[in-house]
This record gives C-alpha cells, structure tokens and sequence, in this order.
C-alpha cells in the first residue's frame, strides 16, 4: 500500500465518481480505476459499489477512508517537518568543543558564534558537548555530533572532513627559575631528561607533543597528567615539571599576569597545532551544522582556510 494509492483513494471516495476525481487529480480516469483495483485486491476487500451514474463506499471503504486520511495527513506532517528543519525553522545542532574554550578565543569565540547563531535561527535547538579532540572525532563519525572543533595533528581521521580554522607554534613554558628560563630558544632533545606535565591523550595538544617527540627521537618522561589548561600551567609555575604546549594557551594567562611563566621558542623545525571543524565525510552535512559553517566563514579573520578544504585521511579506532 503506497501513499500515492490512499490519495486516489481519497479522492475517489471524496468525489463519489472517478472521472470528477481523476479529473481533480489531473490524471487519467482509467489509471485512477486501476489504483482503486489493485488497492481493493491488495486488501482483499471491495471498497466502492460501483454504479453507471457514481460509486459508493461499502463499510470496509468507510473504515479504509477514516485511517486513509489520518495516514496522508501524517504524511503531510512529515513533509512539512523536513521543510522547517530544511529552513532551520525547526531542528537540532549537536556541536562538540575542546574543554579549554577560553584560551581558543583567539581563534574560536564560540560564545559569540553561538549568541549570533541563537539570534538568526532561533528554532534550532543547540547541543553542547565537551571533550577530548579524540572523543568528539569518534562521536561524530558515529553521528552523535553534527560538527566538532578539534585540535588535530596529521591527515585527518577516516570519513571526517576537516576546515582548518587556525595554526599555532609549539613552544616551551617553564617556571622562572628553571635552568632552561632565560633560554632564546631550547631544542627537543635538550628536554630528554625533564619531568613533564601533560594533557590526558585524548586532547589534540598531547597527540601533537607525543608526534612531535617521537619524530625527533626523544623520549620524556610524563609526571602528570591533567585534563585543563589552567591545572597545566599552575603545575609548570610552581616548578612541579616543564610542558610544551600551543602559544595560544600560554597568551591568555601571560597577557594577564595571572602565571608567570616563562615561554620560550622551539628550535629548529617547530610543530604547529591547528584547530579544525570537523564534520561528516560521506554522509550529508545536516542543514544546521551547513548554517553554522556559513556564519563561522563569515565572522572568521580575513586568510582563514576556506570552508570545506579537506585533509588527508587516518584510520581512528574505536
């Protein structure tokens, strides 16, 4: 039984005639007559008693036509419903973010971005959820996120599409009585034997210190692991270990006067972290997550990589 059925159905009944109801439907009266047959053999049940001047509906008719117009009117409901979150005048954003919001303002003002999203699409509901970069990759390749802003090192992961929105240097932060303070700059091996304070391994930070280690050859030895930016830097200042993070984290609190950390300059070639919207590759981009993307290239800086530039690919295990 199909929906296109019901309607000839519908109209048939409605009318009392087939030629008026296929003329209404601007169709043929002989494909409307045999819609009705096949419907009727279908449900093993006559629906009209037919006569040369009209037709009737017999009982299993009456009763077909009360639910034929409960379906189509569903259907219709259906329709509309896609429509509105097709015009985000109705729908759901489910967008995934780094645990360390504030010191991305620089490059990801997500308050605002939101504020402003809120303001032109109001019926679309907004979902939140914070994680590790490896966290929120993994939820929105099985569809729990319809965007993420991740920091990532490298090709990007298997059926994920990545618009790079920002790059940063790696740079050395120690107490300021540490011995390597009043360095110009400081090479990853000369790091081999300091105690090092870290992100947890899911944040994009530590995945990117970890390549960056391993490609020079350096082993280090991780004292402690935290999962915030601000833990980070207070463990660093009061000289419970060193850390190498993105300049970005360390501009906000040495800006302030909050810690007074000394950063200092990689030599060599230096790795860069960079932060990325992440969405599906190879499934349809909803309405909402496309919106976002538009208002994002619209408020972003002038140079920024232009929308839907994709990176390589990488394998991400469950």
């Amino acid at each position: 039984m199909e929906l296109r059925q019901l309607e000839l159905f519908v109209a048939a009944a409605e009318e009392r005639h087939f030629t008026r109801a296929a003329r209404r439907l601007n169709i043929v009266q002989s494909g409307l007559s045999a819609a009705v047959r096949a419907l009727e053999q279908e449900l093993g049940a006559a629906l009209f008693v037919r006569t040369t001047r009209r037709v009737e509906l017999t009982a299993a008719g009456e009763a077909l036509l009360v639910e034929a117009r409960r379906v189509l009117a569903a259907a219709r409901a259906a329709r509309d419903a896609v429509a509105d979150v097709q015009r985000l005048a109705r729908g759901r954003l489910a967008i995934g973010a780094p645990t360390n919001l504030p010191s991305l303002r620089a490059h990801l003002d997500l308050p605002t971005l939101l504020q402003r999203y809120r303001g032109e699409h109001p019926g679309v509901e907004l979902r939140l959820r914070q994680a590790g970069s490896a966290q929120l990759l993994r939820e929105l390749r099985d569809g729990r996120l319809d965007i993420a802003f991740v920091a990532w090192a490298g090709p990007a992961p298997e059926s994920i599409a990545m618009t790079k929105l920002a790059c940063d240097p790696l740079v050395f932060v120690c107490a300021p009585s540490h011995p390597l303070a009043a360095r110009s700059q400081v090479s990853l091996a000369r790091l081999r034997e300091e105690a090092f304070v870290e992100f947890h391994q899911d944040w994009g930070a530590r995945f990117l210190t970890d390549a960056a280690f391993a490609a020079a050859g350096v082993s280090r030895r991780i004292a402690l692991e935290v999962y915030d930016r601000p833990t980070l830097l207070a463990l660093v200042e009061h000289g419970l270990g060193v850390a190498v993070v993105p300049r970005a984290m360390t501009a906000l609190s040495v800006r302030a006067r909050v810690v007074p950390l000394r950063v200092v300059p990689l030599r060599g070639t230096v790795p860069h972290w960079t932060l990325y919207a992440a969405t599906p590759d190879g499934r349809p981009v909803s309405p909402a997550a496309r919106a976002l993307l538009a208002l994002l290239a619209l408020l972003s800086p002038p140079g920024r990589q232009a929308a839907g530039a994709r990176e390589g690919r990488l394998h991400l295990e469950p």
